[in-house]
C-alpha cells in the first residue's frame, strides 16, 4: 500500500475555514434558498481555479481533476439551515430572525472548501478526481435527488462518495464511521381529529376533540413499546398539536403532526398500518372521526462495509487520526440517495468540548460547536478523496449499480 502522509491542515487553510463558517452562520437560508451561500460557495471556487457548475438551483458541483488519473471520489456537504431562533450566545450569532445552523451545516460546508484549498494547491500530486457536492435542502424538502438528476454522479461518474457530520457525542479530534445502516428512515404524519364543538359548560352536548387527541398521542406509543419486536429500532414522535379556540369552548378539531423513524424496512413498511387501526379505533371510541396521512420520506442511511473497513486501514496508514466507530443514531438524512448509487459513506465528526460550550444536541437553539474540529474533518475530506483516487479506498462493486443507475437518471 502506498503511504501518503496527510498530515495536519495548514494553520491558513483552517483558519480561512472558521472564517468561512462564520460568515455563513451569520446569514442561514432555508433549503432552497441558500443564494447567498451558493455564492459564497462559488466564488471561493473561482479564487481557487476550480470549475463548478450550478444544479437543483442553489446546489453547487465543483471538479478538481488530479495530475495522475484515478479514480472519482465525490465529496458532499450540505448548506441549508433551521428554522430556529439562535440562542447560542455566540458572537457571531445568526443575524436572521429565525433561523439558526443549529446542525452543523456551515461548519460542512466550510470544511469543504477547506478540503478544496487543499486539492487544489497539491492537484499535480495526486491521483483522480475530486467531485465537490454543495447541497441544498438536506434539512426538507431533499436536495439530494434533485441534484442526482441534475447529473451529479455521472459527470464524471463517482466511484465513493463520503460526507461529514459534526456530533456532539464524540470528542473534537475523532471521527467515527461503521458500515452498514447508520441512520434511520425518517418519515412524516400528520393527524387530524374531527369532533363536534359547542359549550364548554356543557361537554355531553359536544364531541371533544382535545380527549381524543391525547388518547390518541398515548396510544400510538404501543407502536414501539408493544408492538414492535424490541430488538429493532423504532420512534414515533408527535411533535406539534393544534386546537381549540378557548377556555370555554369544546374544540370541534385537533390536528398533529410527527415522524416515524425506523431502519429495519420491514418495520417501516407496517408503521403506517399500524397507526392507522389506532387513529381510527381511538377516534371512533370516542365518537369522534380521524384521518391519517403518511409522507414517506428519507430511506435509512447504508454504509457500504467494504468502502468502510478499507477507508478505516487507510487512515491507519496515512494519518494519525483517531477513529471510533460510533452508534447507528434514529436521525435521518437525504445522503442516504447518494449512498443508494455508488458507494457511500456517512462519517461523524467529534465537535465535543466543555470549554467551547460544544456539548448541546443538534437542532438545539443552543447549539455550538467546537471550530477546533474543522482541520480534523479538512484532513479527513481530503485523506477520503486521495484514498479513493488511488483505487486504495475502494466500496463493493455489487453495489456499484450507480453507474448504471445515474446513466438513467433524468
Amino acid at each position: 500500500m502506498t503511504k501518503i502522509r496527510v498530515g495536519r491542515i495548514a494553520t491558513e487553510i483552517a483558519e480561512r475555514a472558521i472564517a468561512l463558517r462564520r460568515q455563513v452562520h451569520r446569514f442561514p437560508e432555508l433549503g432552497f434558498e441558500e443564494e447567498r451561500t451558493a455564492q459564497l460557495v462559488e466564488r471561493e471556487l473561482d479564487t481557487l481555479g476550480i470549475e463548478h457548475r450550478r444544479v437543483a438551483g442553489t446546489g453547487v458541483v465543483g471538479r478538481i481533476a488530479g495530475g495522475q488519473p484515478g479514480k472519482v471520489a465525490a465529496l458532499r456537504a450540505d448548506m441549508d439551515a433551521l428554522p430556529v431562533t439562535e440562542r447560542s450566545g455566540e458572537s457571531f450569532s445568526s443575524e436572521v430572525p429565525g433561523k439558526m445552523h443549529a446542525c452543523g451545516h456551515d461548519a460542512h460546508t466550510a470544511m469543504l472548501l477547506g478540503a478544496a484549498h487543499v486539492l487544489a494547491a497539491e492537484r499535480e500530486r495526486w491521483k483522480g478526481t475530486a467531485v465537490l457536492l454543495f447541497q441544498p435542502a438536506e434539512e426538507g424538502p431533499g436536495g439530494a435527488l434533485p441534484m442526482i438528476e441534475a447529473g451529479a454522479l455521472r459527470e464524471p461518474p463517482v466511484d465513493a462518495v463520503a460526507m461529514l457530520h459534526v456530533d456532539p457525542r464524540l470528542e473534537t479530534g475523532t471521527i467515527g464511521f461503521i458500515g452498514g445502516i447508520c441512520n434511520a428512515a425518517a418519515d412524516e404524519f400528520r393527524i387530524a381529529i374531527e369532533g363536534r364543538g359547542g359549550h364548554g359548560a356543557s361537554p355531553h352536548l359536544s364531541v371533544d376533540a382535545i380527549p381524543c387527541a391525547a388518547a390518541v398521542v398515548l396510544a400510538l406509543q404501543n407502536i414501539a413499546a408493544r408492538e414492535t419486536d424490541p430488538l429493532k429500532t423504532v420512534v414515533v414522535t408527535i411533535g406539534t398539536i393544534e386546537g381549540g379556540y378557548r377556555n370555554n369552548i369544546i374544540a370541534d378539531t385537533v390536528t398533529m403532526s410527527g415522524t416515524f423513524r425506523s431502519q429495519d424496512p420491514l418495520v417501516r413498511s407496517g408503521l403506517e398500518a399500524r397507526a392507522r387501526r389506532i387513529v381510527e379505533g381511538i377516534a371512533a371510541a370516542y365518537g369522534a372521526g380521524a384521518t391519517l396521512e403518511v409522507l414517506y420520506g428519507y430511506p435509512p442511511v447504508v454504509n457500504d462495509a467494504q468502502l468502510a473497513d478499507t477507508f478505516r486501514r487507510y487512515l491507519a496508514a496515512a494519518t494519525t487520526l483517531p477513529v471510533e466507530r460510533p452508534a447507528p443514531t434514529m436521525g435521518g438524512e437525504d445522503f442516504a440517495y447518494f449512498a443508494e448509487r455508488v458507494p457511500g459513506l456517512m462519517i461523524r465528526h467529534g465537535i465535543r468540548s466543555e470549554q467551547a460550550g460544544s456539548v448541546h444536541p443538534a437542532h438545539s437553539s443552543q447549539f455550538r460547536l467546537d471550530e477546533a474540529a474543522l482541520a480534523t474533518g479538512i484532513e479527513t475530506l481530503v485523506a477520503f478523496a486521495r484514498g479513493v483516487g488511488t483505487g486504495e479506498v475502494y466500496g463493493n462493486a455489487a453495489r456499484s449499480r450507480g453507474r448504471a443507475a445515474c446513466a438513467g437518471d433524468t
